[in-house]
């Protein structure tokens, strides 16, 4: 996503990280690094599984496992999967992609994150072929022969790095520590956290190697509200005017700080565009989204000034995606929040 513009295609953050008190699970580093044998499995996938709740909001979630994994792409980060998450009613995440495979780059759901170095990934510009470089929230992967780093690939994972999970009735923590054996390690934490009827998303990156890490981190959000479709119901507010590179032909408009769709979305249509209109102050990381035929709302805010807005959706899903800086120098760890605040928003006129 390093120009703007916009496709129409066919087929296809800064608090610091709270320590949580009373655990109920923890898992230290086991034989199989992301082994997850303890924890109940989703019904259809198999795969490992743990829930959190409040007297307002429910949250599955798919925890990291290198063999029985919801997500084992190379994309995103592994950890804080949100499988389906529930308010008054109204469901905001899941499945949005028609066909699975736990290999496949955005066969995911939920809040999710990936980070990038430039337009690649980290040591991935340094690493001769056959070498390795980093993906964040991931592992240490093999570098092949090609001639350019190939984003939406799947690579060989040569080490998947230890993943500690911890858990209580409201909040799940993951760490993932990693160190490639070149210059490059880190810990990486990330908690999810409900407050009322909030879910906190909490960071910290702490480089434990001797190189920098130049990183910037963007969540794609994946929103599938109450599973309707994207459409003239679907309203995207932000808290600035946002331009759009180009036209948005005759699928989407936007009207002083709100982007609209003047349809629905068919399979095989998307709506992807990098938006201007930010300022350099943290108030300008954030939008709502509304579903007005169902009233569900979400209001997202991060602690950090945005670098970058990318604007993408697809029939099923709606995916506003901020970016912001994660850089940081060996020795010091750099933290970011982000909170879903979620709202009854006002039913469309009829």
């Amino acid at each position: 996503m390093s120009l703007v513009l916009i496709m129409l295609m066919a087929v296809a953050q800064q608090a610091t990280t709270p320590t949580p008190t009373t655990p109920t699970r923890a898992t230290t580093r086991p034989t199989s690094p992301m082994s997850t044998s303890a924890a109940p499995t989703d019904a259809v996938t198999n795969s490992p599984v743990a829930t959190i709740a409040n007297a307002q909001v429910r949250a599955t979630i798919y925890l990291p496992d290198a063999t029985a994994g919801f997500y084992r792409g190379t994309r995103f980060d592994w950890s804080g999967v949100v499988s389906s998450l529930t308010w008054n009613g109204h469901e905001y995440f899941g499945q949005w992609f028609a066909s699975y495979d736990p290999t496949t780059h955005d066969a995911i759901t939920g809040p999710v994150e990936e980070f990038l170095t430039g337009d690649a990934a980290l040591g991935y510009a340094e690493a001769a072929p056959g070498g390795t470089f980093v993906r964040i929230g991931v592992g240490v992967l093999r570098k092949p022969a090609e001639p350019a780093f190939q984003r939406f690939a799947t690579y060989a994972i040569v080490d998947p790095g230890a993943w500690t999970t911890r858990q209580g009735t409201d909040w799940i923590e993951f760490v993932h520590a990693l160190d490639d054996g070149a210059g490059y390690a880190y810990t990486y934490t990330k908690t999810l956290r409900l407050i009322g009827a909030s879910l906190v998303l909490e960071h910290a990156l702490t480089n434990r190697g001797r190189k920098p890490i130049a990183t910037r981190v963007y969540n794609h959000n994946f929103f599938t509200l109450d599973r309707r479709p994207t459409g003239p119901d679907v309203v995207v507010r932000f808290p600035f005017a946002p331009r759009a590179a180009r036209p948005l032909q005759n699928l989407a408009e936007i009207h002083g700080r709100e982007l609209i769709y003047r349809r629905e979305l068919q399979a095989g249509e998307t709506v992807f565009t990098e938006l201007a209109g930010f300022g350099p102050a943290a108030a300008d990381y954030g939008f709502e989204l509304e579903q007005r035929a169902t009233g569900a709302g979400v209001r997202v805010t991060g602690d950090r000034p945005l670098s970058s807005l990318i604007f993408w959706s697809a029939s099923r899903t709606v995916c506003p995606e901020p970016y912001i800086d994660a850089s940081v120098e060996p020795g010091r760890t750099t933290s970011w929040r982000i909170t879903y605040a979620f709202y009854e928003a006002t039913p469309a006129v009829r």
